[in-house]
């Protein structure tokens, strides 16, 4: 037994117990009752109770059982348990009646009586009811040929039951006409049954079977019982509770159970699809045989009763010359509409198969059919097309042999598993493999796979298309657009893998995280599409150098990753030393000049290295190594930095002061200092510049170097401007009020003041508000590098001149711009940066450059500011250089009002080495006396004083 066939017998087993079991209680009240009726029940009152009211009861059984169906259940078989019941409730009243006669009146039973009577009602609501259970026609030659078969069956039983026992009955003398009639009515009665039983049994529903049946086997045992009990010598001999009363009360009680023990067996009800377990596929051909011969086996059976009479040498009668005449004219009559049914259904059937021919010829779907043993019977013409081969060359061969070897098994395990599912569960199914193609290639192909007499049919097509467009979609879902490399979710997809499976916990598995610096120039000085190619040599630079094993990755914008996987080994520092070595070398590779456009670029890499731990997730090791590359960053660009807890903790410091910068200008505590600006031959405070600390309610004193490095948004940086701006005007004007004009210097950069969000009107409103006088406001410009617009910016800067603001240009000897700023902005002082004044007396090459740019100034009649003067020597050598004026420690620190005024007060500062005749111009900065108004143009980054550390690039 297969295994799908050991589980319906398990199920049909386990839901059919309570059926068993009525079965077998059937089974004992029957056989007991036949027990009784062969022993004579012990006693004749007994024998006759029970051969009477025993045979009541059972038919009245039934008649209730199929009557409470029929009110439970909906359907369209509802009619049929109803006349059954009825037809019982005749059965049972004319038991009754007999009983009545025999046990209570002790008397014969008279004929014909009421009995009779209830009798005759018991057979037409039996054949009315099996016409409703039967399978109804759809055709009039259908219905017809029902007709047809229950008379020849009838006829054929007429013939032979009266060439054998009904014409004595006819011709019986000395009997009344009512006694005649009555003896032929139960024979005619019982033939007309049993010729719907036999047409009921090749014609029945296919729903319900197991009720039909055994409804068909009670109503056959009650037949044959009355067959035996019409003959003459049986009846002449029957008493009441003998063994034939078994048989009635054998079919009353499977009336009764018919209905409803059915239905417990098989565990459905009316109008339900018969169970596929029920029945062996093998008996179809036999019923449609016997259904088939059944107008000839009638015939014969008709022409067996006249050759009965002709061969015992009785004459012909007439009822069996009618009879058999009329079986004949319906067998003629059936053959000829069959005949032209048959030619009906032939032509329809070709329709169909040139329909279906056509259908699957010209489909673009290719249709195989598959023997049980894998071999292909049948091949659509659409092969050709598909797989470019011949559909005769495939028919024959081996279903297994076109398959792609890695995906047989997989097929071959979902054809297995389809063929075990029960088809009502799953009636198809869908599989996709690589196919064979006449070329050699192998084609992608998608198969909906259906059940065929013991085969499969395959309807396939070809979606080779369709799933390289799949894989093209996957593929640019994972992957970087323009340079090809996986993208931000594939590398941590990748990370996550690596952090798992036999890799878990792999100390040497390590995420670099790499940006190039000055990418934005390039994009800012000669395009866009330039920074692509950039982009581009880059990743295939990044993708050249890494191992097979590793990933290379970019992430977005400027910023590339690298999964270096580990080797399994425990020396935790080699590996170390391994991967920055590779870092490294990934930084010069990266940092080698690239050719785009005729022109050679160059940029820097800063790479951040971060090894896998025990328990870090993909998330956050990504991050170290993000955490490390800023550190590269912010330590000077162009290296490798390996991450360190420290960094993290660094991290959460710089956000929590971030959060309280938010708030720190609104709660008032930042402050105002100002740094003395000296002349270098006399010693006088010729300006002040003005510089923001922040004194948190810690107590804590930052630098703007400290909390500037963590003011992430441009708002927050604006607004301190600001204020800072505001601030140094409003005390500017206070100390010019009081008896001290000197200059304030305020650091502004050139991105604030070309953000047309700041206008022009908002510095000569504040300096018309406070009344500051022309001249005693000066702007040092800050980044004025080519990123920003030189138009802009120059008449910006005309403007404020316009209104008395003097114009320093700050930061000069670093930067990108500094001679195309001078050639083209409107000037006045230079700002020397203090990375060449603090190299200024040990380098002689500083001490060259600084006294080129100091001869520049000169050349040019402008001012010059050392910022960063610290050390007498420092003054010296910068006042022998020409520099006219310093900031620095070797004067003065930043200072806060109260002190300030009182170095105004005194003056002037010591200058170190007497005071020499000036090389150039001026002692003091020049004052120009221009109509005072003002606008609002602010930075966002003070002037840096000479205790201040340069801001780290971020």
């Amino acid at each position: 037994m297969t295994a799908p066939g050991a589980l319906l017998t398990r199920r049909a087993f386990s839901g059919g117990g309570a059926g068993l079991y009525s079965q077998l209680l059937l089974a004992l009240i029957c056989g007991g009752y036949a027990t009784g009726a062969a022993l004579g029940w012990g006693s004749p009152e007994l024998a006759l109770f029970m051969g009477d009211f025993g045979l009541a009861l059972a038919a009245l059984l039934a008649a209730v059982s199929c009557f409470l169906y029929a009110r439970a259940r909906e359907s369209r078989f509802r009619p049929a348990w109803l006349l059954f019941s009825f037809s019982s409730a005749m059965a049972a009243c004319g038991n009754a009646v007999w009983g009545w006669y025999e046990v209570v009146l002790d008397s014969k039973v008279p004929s014909p009586s009421f009995a009779d009577f209830f009798f005759l009602c018991f057979g037409p609501p039996a054949i009315v009811g099996l016409l409703v259970l039967a399978k109804r026609p759809v055709t009039r030659a259908g219905w017809v040929c029902l007709a047809l078969d229950s008379w020849l069956i009838g006829g054929s039983l007429l013939t032979l039951s009266w060439s054998l026992a009904l014409a004595h009955t006819a011709h019986f003398q000395g009997e009344t006409v009512a006694h005649a009639a009555l003896s032929l009515a139960y024979p005619l009665l019982d033939i007309a049954l049993v010729s719907m039983v036999l047409a009921l049994h090749f014609r029945r529903s296919n729903a319900n079977r197991t009720a039909i049946n055994t409804t068909i086997a009670a109503l056959a045992t009650t037949v044959l019982c009355d067959a035996l009990f019409t003959s003459p010598l049986l009846r002449e001999n029957y008493r009441s509770g003998q063994l034939l009363d078994a048989g009635w009360f054998a079919g009353s009680l499977l009336l009764a159970y018919a209905p409803w023990g059915a239905r417990r067996a098989g565990q459905w009800g009316e109008g339900a699809p018969y169970h596929r377990g029920s029945r062996d596929p093998g008996s179809r051909p036999i019923g449609g045989s016997l259904a088939a011969l059944t107008p000839y086996l009638a015939a014969a059976v008709c022409t067996l009763g006249i050759l009965y009479n002709v061969t015992e040498g009785r004459r012909v009668d007439r009822v069996v010359v009618f009879t058999g005449c009329t079986v004949v004219l319906a067998l003629v009559v059936r053959q000829g509409i069959m005949l032209v049914d048959n030619i009906s259904l032939t032509q329809e059937l070709a329709q169909k198969e040139n329909h279906f021919r056509s259908l699957v010829q010209g489909s673009s779907d290719v249709i195989m059919i598959a023997a049980p043993t894998g071999i292909l019977r049948y091949v659509s013409p659409a092969a050709s097309g598909v797989y470019g081969r011949d559909a005769e060359e495939l028919i024959g061969s081996e279903l297994a042999s076109l398959i792609h070897p890695e995906d047989l098994g997989r097929v071959v395990h979902e054809v297995r598993r389809f063929l075990a599912t029960p088809p009502s569960e799953e009636p198809t199914t869908r599989m996709e493999c690589r196919f064979k193609s006449g070329t050699g290639e192998w084609l992608n192909v998608e198969s909906t796979v259906n059940r065929h007499q013991g085969g499969l049919i395959f309807n396939s097509r070809d979606v080779t298309e369709r799933v390289r467009l799949q894989a093209q979609l996957q593929h640019n879902a994972e992957h970087d657009p323009l340079t090809d490399l996986p993208n931000r979710a594939l590398f941590t997809a990748r990370v996550r893998q690596a952090l798992g499976g036999r890799r878990v916990c792999d100390p040497g598995t390590a995420v670099l995280y790499i940006d190039l610096d000055g990418f934005k120039a390039v994009n800012d000085t000669i395009g866009h599409q330039a920074g692509d190619e950039l982009l581009i040599q880059a990743a295939r630079r990044l993708q050249d150098s890494v191992r097979s094993g590793d990933t290379a990755a970019r992430l977005g914008g400027d910023e590339f990753a690298a999964l270096i996987m580990g080797e399994g080994s425990h020396d935790q520092a080699s590996r170390e030393c391994q991967v920055h070595e590779i870092a490294d070398r990934l930084r010069l590779m990266l940092s080698q000049p690239y050719k785009i456009d005729g022109h050679e670029v160059r940029v820097a890499a800063s790479i951040g290295v971060a090894f896998a731990e025990h328990g870090v997730t993909p998330t956050d090791l990504m991050r170290n190594a993000d955490l490390a590359m800023y550190r590269a960053k912010a330590a000077g660009k162009d290296r490798v930095e390996l991450y360190a807890p420290q960094m993290q903790a660094e991290v959460v410091r710089r956000t929590e002061l971030a959060a309280r910068l938010r708030t720190a200008l609104h709660e008032g505590e930042f402050a105002l200092l100002h740094q003395p600006v000296v002349s270098l031959t006399t010693g006088r405070v010729a300006a002040v510049a003005a510089q923001a600390r922040w004194r948190s309610t810690q107590g804590i004193l930052f630098t703007p170097a400290e909390f500037l490095r963590v003011a992430d948004d441009n708002d927050r940086t604006a607004e301190l401007g600001r204020w800072l701006l505001e601030e140094a005007v409003e005390q500017a004007a206070e100390r010019n009020r009081a008896g001290h004009p000197v200059p304030v210097a305020v650091r502004i950069s050139a991105r604030r003041l070309v953000d047309l969000a700041m206008p022009l009107g908002s510095i000569e409103a504040l300096l018309t508000r406070h009344g500051l006088p022309s001249g005693a406001l000066m702007i040092e410009l800050a980044d004025s590098d080519p990123r920003f617009s030189f138009d802009e910016l120059e008449r910006r800067l005309v403007a404020l001149r316009r209104l008395g603001v003097r114009i320093a240009l700050d930061g000069f000897g670093s930067g990108y711009a500094a001679i195309n700023a001078l050639r083209r902005l409107p000037i006045d002082v230079l700002k020397l940066d203090r990375g060449l004044v603090e190299g200024v007396v040990e380098s002689a090459r500083l001490h060259k450059i600084t006294s080129g740019l100091l001869r520049i100034a000169g050349d040019l009649g402008m001012q010059s500011v050392a910022d960063g003067v610290d050390v007498p020597e420092q003054v010296i050598a910068l006042r022998a250089m020409g520099c006219t004026h310093g900031q620095g420690m070797a004067f003065s620190g930043p200072l806060d009002e109260y002190r300030l005024r009182r170095a105004l007060v005194r003056g002037d500062f010591p200058v170190p080495g007497g005071a020499p005749e000036p090389v150039l111009v001026g002692g003091s900065l020049p004052v120009r006396h221009v109509g005072a108004t003002g606008s609002d143009a602010l930075t966002h980054t003070p002037m840096r004083s000479n205790t201040e550390t340069p801001v780290p690039p971020t």
